[in-house]
């Protein structure tokens, strides 16, 4: 299992390398809207409505090369439109909820990060556009009074499967792979990505648990260890403080593609 583990670690640091420039660069796409922010808090990452509270419903669908099978979920970006009468030049922060499957747009977002992007007073008219031509790049998301949270799915049943899921993940990173054990112990299980931010395992260790958690932020990676996560009687539908915070920056593995043109 530890080498099966090591083998997954060094893969995701491999493949995460070819995405390390990318993140830092400033992108030129088009973003259409949802009439509801709830139509992405239900969206593929599983956040549910806990998903409004990650950034004031500032949410957003994000097509499959940013939302990387669920390892993009809980992406930050800054996006602004780039119609200068319209909108203005600092846009707004979005935080990626869902998958985006209609190839028109890189991103929908909640009707309140699309009006955000406006100049005060004038919402309703890129509301009425409903496509707008836009530019973004990926930036750290900033939990700075909040750490690292654990929320057990509903679907879990102990003692046998337990799904969990995290949330305020800081930084500009991912989480690529997972392992739980008993607190104190050296026997890990490794966890599978259930579908977006969702991981679960059947092999569920009795007792209080601990994680251990591989980042990647661009081409670098670690390890991050969260003891003492779940109590031994761990209950569905609770959120749980891991004790940590992750606030890492993706690095650049080649020429920086960033030449200060968000100003």
């Amino acid at each position: 299992m530890a080498f099966f583990f090591i083998c997954f670690f060094i893969f995701f640091l491999a493949t995460s390398s070819a995405t390390a420039c990318d993140d830092s660069c400033v992108h030129q796409t088009k973003a259409s809207q949802f009439s509801k922010a709830s139509a992405l808090s239900s969206g593929a990452c599983g956040y549910g409505s806990l998903a409004l509270g990650l950034s004031n419903g500032h949410l957003a669908a994000a097509v499959p090369s940013l939302f990387r099978d669920g390892a993009g979920c809980g992406a930050c970006f800054q996006i602004r439109c780039k119609n200068p009468t319209l909108c203005t030049k600092a846009g707004t922060t979005v935080v990626v909820s869902d998958l985006n499957r209609n190839n028109q747009t890189d991103f929908v977002l909640s009707s309140r990060a699309f009006t955000a992007m406006a100049q005060k007073g004038m919402g309703q008219q890129i509301l009425k556009l409903g496509i707008v031509d836009i530019e973004y790049e990926r930036i750290p998301c900033d939990y700075k009074k909040q750490n690292l949270a654990v929320r057990v799915e509903e679907s879990s049943q102990k003692p046998n499967y337990l799904a969990i899921q995290f949330l305020y993940q800081g930084g500009q990173t991912e989480i690529v792979a997972i392992d739980v054990a008993r607190v104190g112990s050296s026997n890990w299980s490794f966890m599978s990505r259930k579908h977006g931010a969702v991981w679960d395992t059947s092999r569920v260790p009795q007792g209080p648990l601990q994680f251990r958690i591989v980042v990647t932020a661009g081409y670098d990676g670690k390890w991050i260890w969260a003891q003492k996560v779940l109590p031994a009687d761990w209950k569905t539908g609770m959120v749980y403080d891991s004790g940590v915070q992750i606030t890492d920056i993706a690095q650049q593995g080649c020429s920086p593609c960033h030449q200060g043109n968000w100003s």
